[in-house]
Formats: C-alpha cells, sequence, structure tokens
C-alpha cells in the first residue's frame, strides 16, 4: 500500500499531462505553491469521482469512509468524505469560531486529513477565498455520478460552472484580481478549456459511460453513440468535433481579453492558460477533428508562440 504522500505525488505529477501549464517556473515559489494546492485537491476530486485513484481504499480508510471501491455508491461516499475534509481545512485555517459563523457548514472536527487537502490550509491563511468554488468541484463529480448524457449545450454549460469556471475564479482570488468583469471573461476560458479536453477525450469518456457532446448536436449531425465507439471517426463525427471546436474556440475568443486586464507574471500565467486552449483545438483541427484514432496534444512549441502573442497584445 502506498503511503498518503506518495499517492499525492502521483496525482500532482498529473499537471504534466494538461494542455497548458499549471504552475511555470517564472512565477514566485509561494504562488507556485498555491496554484498547485489548487491543482492537486481539483485532480484528487477528479480521481475521485472517476474511480482513478492510486490505492482508494487507503484514501477511504483515511476519511472514515465505509465501504469498498466496488461497492455502489463508495464515489459519492468518498466525495462526501472530501467535502468533510475540505470543512477541516477551512476550520483549521481561519479557526472554529470564525469558520462555523461563516460560509464553512460542516461539522468535521480536527485537522484535514488527506495530504492533499492539507496543502488549502496556507493558501486559505493568506488569501480570501471560501469553500465555494471547492464546492463546485466536488458537486461535479457528484453530478459525474448520475448524469452521463446532456441534451444541450445550455446543459453542458452549465455543467461546466461546476467542473472547470470555479478553477479560474480561484486564481484570480490567489492574485487579489477578481472583478466582475474579469470573472466573465475567465469564465468563458474555463469553460473552452473543458470543452476542449471533452473533445480530445471522446473515447475515454465513453469508455466510463459519459458522453460530453450534447445529444442535440449528435442528432443535428447525424451521429449514433456507435459511431463515437469506432476506432477512427466517420465523416459525419468529425463534423460534429469541427462543430463544437468552433464554439469553444468563440468562447476562448471572448473571454481572451482578460489577458490584457492584468499585468506581469499573472498576465504571462492567463496568457499561458489561454494559449493552451488554442493549441489544443488546433491539434485536434490538425488531426483532421478525428479525436476517436488518437488523443489530439497541444504541440509545446505552437502553445509557447501563442503564449507570447497573446501576452504582449493581450487579447
Amino acid at each position: 500500500m502506498k503511503s498518503d504522500n506518495q499517492t499525492a505525488a502521483v496525482t500532482l505529477d498529473k499537471a504534466d499531462l494538461e494542455n497548458f501549464p499549471v504552475a511555470p517556473a517564472f512565477l514566485p515559489a509561494a504562488w507556485r505553491g498555491d496554484l498547485m494546492a489548487v491543482y492537486g485537491f481539483a485532480r484528487l476530486i477528479d480521481d475521485a469521482g472517476d474511480g482513478d485513484l492510486a490505492d482508494p481504499a487507503s484514501v477511504a480508510q483515511l476519511l472514515d469512509v465505509p465501504g469498498a471501491p466496488e461497492d455502489d455508491g463508495f464515489r459519492l461516499a468518498l466525495l462526501d468524505g472530501l467535502e468533510q475534509d475540505l470543512d477541516r481545512a477551512f476550520a483549521t485555517a481561519l479557526g472554529d469560531d470564525r469558520a462555523q459563523g461563516g460560509t464553512v457548514l460542516g461539522t468535521a472536527a480536527g485537522e484535514p486529513r488527506h495530504p492533499l487537502v492539507r496543502r488549502l490550509v496556507p493558501l486559505i491563511e493568506r488569501h480570501a477565498v471560501t469553500p465555494e468554488p471547492f464546492r463546485r468541484l466536488i458537486e461535479a463529480n457528484r453530478v459525474d455520478q448520475t448524469v452521463t448524457r446532456y441534451p444541450t449545450w445550455d446543459d453542458l454549460r452549465h455543467y461546466c460552472t461546476l467542473s472547470a469556471d470555479p478553477v479560474g475564479r480561484l486564481v484570480l482570488a490567489l492574485a487579489g484580481r477578481a472583478t466582475p468583469a474579469r470573472i466573465g471573461m475567465s469564465d468563458d476560458i474555463c469553460t473552452a478549456l473543458q470543452i476542449v479536453e471533452h473533445l480530445q477525450d471522446v473515447a475515454e469518456d465513453l469508455d466510463r459511460g459519459r458522453i460530453y457532446l450534447p445529444q442535440e448536436d449528435l442528432a443535428t449531425f447525424g451521429v449514433t453513440e456507435q459511431d463515437l465507439a469506432a476506432p477512427a471517426a466517420s465523416r459525419e463525427v468529425r463534423q460534429l468535433i469541427a462543430w463544437e471546436a468552433s464554439r469553444a474556440r468563440t468562447l476562448l475568443d471572448r473571454g481572451a481579453p482578460l489577458v490584457g486586464t492584468v499585468h506581469g507574471r499573472l498576465r504571462l500565467l492567463l496568457a499561458g492558460f489561454t494559449a493552451g486552449g488554442y493549441a489544443a483545438l488546433d491539434a485536434i483541427a490538425a488531426a483532421g477533428y478525428d479525436v476517436l484514432a488518437h488523443r489530439a496534444k497541444p504541440d509545446k512549441r505552437r502553445l509557447a508562440g501563442r503564449a507570447a502573442a497573446l501576452f504582449a497584445k493581450g487579447r
């Protein structure tokens, strides 16, 4: 059985697989630590919801979650246990009295137990963050346990308000640059990044029993679920993916001016996030929109070039 720190390291190592730099070296060490703490929590929640934890039984034992990984409802129980651990993190950082009098409503006592949740404590102490965006990430994974299809684009967009948008809001909060206008643009970028990831992972998601392409769009382009299970994309599937990619690009275009509203290292960080989405879309297009044959990955040189252009132009 792996130690808690070993399993945490396995989770954090997944940052290298993302479309964008999670905590690049040009940032101060404290800022990188905060970003990796947010990433680690988000990745932990996703892995718990997807059944991808390296050792789910040990995590359950750590959190006093009953049952075994093969049991029905185990993932939901694990998410509940992690939410209680989030309560512990806020209570530890803010003090029990302040936490209970504010927005932390859980009753779990003591310090957080999971190492990736413990990493949130100094972040909460230093920054004006609330439990709400973290709870949204947990709720997105609860949704994944029961919702496997999305009838409309609006339904998928609503899911992204839980699964993606909170991360961008946390980044702005950590930088002390959150305003209503910036949050709106950040939401567009984060939703676009989530849609791009869904396009890259169509085959993988289908293996999990989920389809994140709107059902109304499948019908419009004459695509069946059997078509999505094929080893390579048909003409209809490629047309569908091109359509969804164009929607994601529109969201990126709408959100990209966020880069020009900030300066310095934050501007470069946001340029990198946004460029990652554009580079991934370029990779999907270069693959002829066949996302079934292989996962289209962004070229790092194109990503760097796009990030530099975004940084210079501010959009």
